[in-house]
């Protein structure tokens, strides 16, 4: 066996943070200047050991690489969407890293198995070849793709390093030129006015917060486009869009707690935006249009949002009557609203529900939930451009069910599959069974969790596993099907979800109580989930693996800390786990905006005491640590690479024990690590196979 070289040990050049009279030395902050040599040194010293500590799985990452490759039908299409008299579609190759975005006025033959490809039209147009615009960059994502509503211009964006900032084109659908129009530093979001002539979309700040709308006028230079709307309360996002109608151009102004809407005539493009309800401190609310009014989820007197109507000609507060009244328990997430119907998003008892109601000269009628039998699911609404349509398309997906595409027919209620993702290589989906279990927290609360496994996998604790977390945000990590995720199901795995305080899984009061000074819930949370994975026979603590990226990635370095012994291999991706450091500094990006996810440290020495306790990077101790990946972007704008290094930096000088610390840095890509769909796959094998090696390496061979 060879041996592996001995892992670099990074220098420590201390540094003193004083807050609240708390002086702490910071030994690895240099790490955080990604323009001095030594950082990038020491990010390749640490790739080139991790390259060297995996070596011996190489033979595992490519048999489940080539396991995730031959059940995934590579060339394919997606269910065509109808919308002015075209369908628009994307297509993949074999062998191509992105998908070919395509339209047809002849929609694209669906058959009657809906596992079995679809047929691409004869009259196919090519939209966008993101394979020729990626060229051989080692990085590529599309940001903008919107169609304006005459189908004649196509506006899209493109980031080639991962660090989220876009430059903006424009395409001639009709002669296929690329106009001379360009603007760079472009951010998400985009909407169309003026059937054409003009686009607005956003740009970011310093600290990568989307601040300012612009608009810009088609055939002019980007230096005349215009400010529309600049936000200056530092806490606050700013998107644009356009309502499904094409009638309104919506301004989207939301922080954590707060919200507001601007909206503006789409015919009107040089006109004025018009406030529909100023903001108010914790006040909440989105909108559709339809016909002469704007529908309304807001959670003013309801915690857990409710649906009301106003008129699009005084569409504030005083004008807003009942449509869905807050029911306590039940929440309202959004509203799609079209010329016939709505379809109201909620939560009710951890699943997620679509509730159909029909409208009348404009009024809504009794509505009825779409139902399906399993009880372990997700469905959402799906691609939805047509406005005027009696057909409502959305996804659904199990951890058993591969994502599937219906088409629900609002008037006679019958749902229609027209594609379910296929997997290929005669793999038996009926060999695989998912359940609900509930953990207790030490508080009493419980704790859902989703679990997959194959019916033949054994429960009399033999069975490694991997528990998969969040718990940020309101994100709710709702039940999802993964091709990948069956190399470690036949390997005898089981996979489950930990729906910990901080998501929306349970309403609004499940996020309040995984937050602020709450936060600690989450990580406790996910401690239990995993006590009780081990205590009812699933799995045993030598053979548990936690997972979770961003957010999550704070909530396995807090369990790293805080559990004992709980878990024999933890996984960070591109982890949150210099949380204090970052959140203290209002220069970081997003920073001013998180404070009210996570706290005020700076003006509340509550908040940085209670912060303190529990980041990651703060409280790491001379004890031995589960086997331990982090990963990072260099360009990574949402969690800077030096906070995984840190991290590690410190774990190796401070861990006891043997096992395995390693850090893997993406030199040339951010957030979402690689952007091309293979090398996706072999980053994720390279995962898997780490958490194989580290819970249950009989399975190598």
């Amino acid at each position: 066996m060879t041996e592996i070289p001995a892992p670099p040990v990074a220098k420590q050049v201390p540094a003193e943070r004083t807050v609240h009279g708390d002086t702490v030395v910071d030994e690895y902050a240099w790490l955080k200047d990604r323009d001095d040599a030594d950082t990038v040194a020491y990010l390749e010293a640490e790739n080139a050991h991790t390259q060297a500590a995996t070596a011996h799985t190489k033979a595992l990452q490519d048999e489940i690489f080539d396991e995730i490759k031959s059940r995934t039908l590579e060339t394919d299409l997606s269910v065509p969407a109808r919308h002015h008299g075209w369908w628009y579609y994307t297509r993949t190759l074999e062998g191509s890293q992105y998908p070919i975005h395509c339209r047809s006025r002849t929609e694209p033959a669906l058959p009657a198995d809906p596992a079995e490809p679809i047929v691409s039209p004869a009259d196919e147009q090519v939209l966008l070849d993101q394979n020729e615009l990626a060229g051989d960059s080692p990085y590529f994502a599309l940001g903008a793709f919107d169609v304006s509503p005459d189908g004649r211009l196509l506006a899209y964006s493109t980031d080639y390093d991962g660090g989220e900032k876009y430059t903006l084109r424009f395409k001639d659908l009709e002669t296929g030129a690329t106009l001379a129009d360009e603007v760079p530093g472009t951010y998400y979001g985009s909407a169309w006015a003026g059937n054409g002539s003009a686009l607005f979309y956003t740009t970011v700040d310093d600290a990568m917060r989307p601040y300012r709308v612009w608009r810009h006028l088609l055939g002019t230079e980007a230096a005349a486009d215009v400010v529309v709307h600049e936000e200056t309360d530092e806490r606050f996002f700013a998107g644009v869009g356009l309502t499904r109608s094409e009638q309104y151009v919506v301004i989207e102004l939301g922080s954590q707690i707060t919200s507001e809407t601007w909206v503006l005539p789409a015919g009107d493009p040089r006109g004025e935006f018009r406030v529909v309800q100023p903001r108010e401190q914790g006040v909440e609310y989105s909108l559709d249009h339809t016909g002469d009014s704007f529908f309304i989820v807001h959670n003013k007197d309801a915690v857990d949002f409710e649906l009301v109507v106003a008129p699009a000609s005084a569409p504030g507060r005083e004008s807003w009557r009942p449509v869905l009244p807050h029911t306590p328990g039940v929440r309202v997430t959004g509203v799609d609203a079209f010329a016939g119907h709505l379809v109201v998003s909620m939560r009710r008892e951890g699943r997620t529900e679509l509730h159909v109601m029909p409208l009348a000269d404009g009024v809504p009628g009794p509505g009825r939930d779409i139902g399906f039998d399993e009880p372990v699911r997700t469905v959402r609404p799906g691609g939805n451009p047509e406005f005027d349509t009696t057909v409502f398309r959305l996804g659904y997906a199990s951890l058993t069910t591969p994502s599937s595409v219906y088409d629900y027919d609002v008037a006679g209620g019958g749902l229609t599959l027209r594609k379910r993702q296929p997997v290929l290589g005669g793999v038996d989906l009926s060999a695989y069974e998912s359940v609900r279990e509930w953990a207790l927290a030490d508080d009493g609360t419980r704790i859902p969790i989703s679990l997959v496994k194959r019916r033949d996998t054994p429960r009399d604790g033999s069975a490694p596993c991997v528990l998969y977390g969040y718990g940020a945000y309101e994100a709710s990590m709702d039940p999802w099907f993964s091709i990948a995720r069956l190399s470690l199901l036949d390997r005898g795995y089981v996979f489950a979800i930990a729906h910990v305080r901080g998501g929306g899984e349970l309403g609004r009061r499940w996020y309040e109580d995984g937050k602020l000074l709450h936060k600690r819930n989450t990580f406790t949370d996910f401690i239990a989930c995993g006590e009780h994975l081990v205590s009812a026979g699933w799995t045993s603590r030598d053979r548990l693996a936690g997972r979770g990226g961003s957010a999550g990635g704070l909530l396995i370095g807090a369990v790293a800390n805080l559990s004992a012994g709980t878990f024999a291999t933890l996984v960070g991706e591109v982890p949150f786990v210099d949380a204090l450091n970052t959140i203290l500094d209002p220069t970081m990006p997003l920073t001013v905006v998180e404070w009210e996810e996570w706290g005020n440290p700076v003006d509340s020495a509550e908040v940085y005491a209670y912060m303190k306790s529990y980041s990651p990077y703060e409280n790491l101790s001379a004890r031995p640590y589960p086997a331990i990946l982090a990963t990072a972007g260099l360009n990574d704008p949402r969690v800077g690479y030096h906070e995984p290094a840190k991290w590690v930096a410190r774990l190796r000088a401070t861990a006891t024990g043997d096992r395995p610390l390693l850090l893997k840095t993406e030199m040339g890509a951010g957030h979402g690590g690689p952007s091309g769909r293979y090398d996706a796959w072999r980053d994720e094998a390279f995962t898997l196979a780490f958490i194989i090696d580290t819970t249950n390496p009989a399975n190598l061979a």
